[in-house]
C-alpha cells in the first residue's frame, strides 16, 4: 500500500502557514520529512501526527515513550548553540524513522542556563542522553564552563 507524499509547499498551503515556517518544522524534527533528492516529502501520517490526527490504534499498541529534561547551568550562549545543534542532530539522524526523538532546546539566557527537552522511544532516548553525559563530562572544548557576566 502506497502512503500519500506531500510537498513542503503542499503542506504549507493546507495548514494556512509559510513554506519557510513548515521547513523550519522539518529541520527541528517537528515534522518528519523524507528528503528526495533537494525536495523534501511528508507522508500523510506524519502531517496527521503535526496536526493532532489520531493514530490508528493498531500502530500506538505496544509503543512505550519516555520525557526527558535536562537542564545544564553555567553555559554561555555560544555553547549553548553548539549543545543545542549537536543534540538536534543527533535526534535527527541514525534512529527508528517510524518514531523519531523529538527534540527542544531552551536557553535562559539571564541565568546562563539550557534546558532540553527529549520525547521518544526508550531506547533512542538513553543513547542521546549518553551522548549528553559523554559531552558534558568530556574535556573536549565544546562546551566553555567559564561564563562572564556582561
Amino acid at each position: 500500500m502506497t502512503e500519500e507524499m506531500y510537498s513542503v509547499e503542499r503542506v504549507a498551503d493546507r495548514l494556512g502557514l509559510h513554506v519557510r515556517t513548515v521547513r523550519g518544522y522539518i529541520r527541528s524534527g517537528r515534522l518528519r520529512a523524507v528528503r528526495i533528492g533537494k525536495q523534501y516529502r511528508i507522508a500523510a501520517r506524519d502531517l496527521d501526527a503535526l496536526t493532532g490526527q489520531a493514530a490508528p490504534l493498531a500502530s500506538v499498541r505496544g509503543r512505550a515513550e519516555v520525557s526527558s529534561i535536562v537542564q545544564v547551568d553555567g553555559v554561555d550562549r555560544a555553547a549553548a548553540d553548539r549543545l543545542g545543534t549537536l543534540v538536534l542532530t543527533s535526534a535527527n539522524t541514525g534512529h527508528d524513522q517510524a518514531n523519531p526523538l523529538r527534540v527542544q532546546t531552551v536557553y535562559d539566557e539571564e541565568r546562563h542556563r539550557m534546558k532540553i527537552i527529549i520525547l521518544g522511544d526508550p531506547a533512542a532516548t538513553a543513547e542521546l542522553l549518553h551522548l549528553l553525559d559523554a559531552v558534558l563530562h568530556a574535556d573536549n572544548g565544546l562546551l566553555d564552563r567559564e561564563v562572564r557576566d556582561v
